[in-house]
């Protein structure tokens, strides 16, 4: 079974993990509504991916 040889520090530590941080998530433009969505995911106002309607649009009401 594999051991430790010593002790791993908290700045060890602390500096493998330095990239484990999450990022903020990054939105587009829709160029037909102009409402912000996820890349590779459908406008949900519109309902269109990649030019085609395929949810019913969302009533403002």
């Amino acid at each position: 079974m594999a051991v430790p040889k010593s002790r791993v520090t908290k700045a060890r530590r602390g500096w493998r993990r330095s990239h484990h941080a999450l990022g903020q998530p990054a939105y587009v433009e829709n160029p037909d509504s102009g409402e912000l969505h996820r890349p590779h995911h459908i406008d949900l106002k519109s309902g269109m991916y990649r030019g085609r309607q395929v949810l019913e649009p969302k009533d403002d009401a």
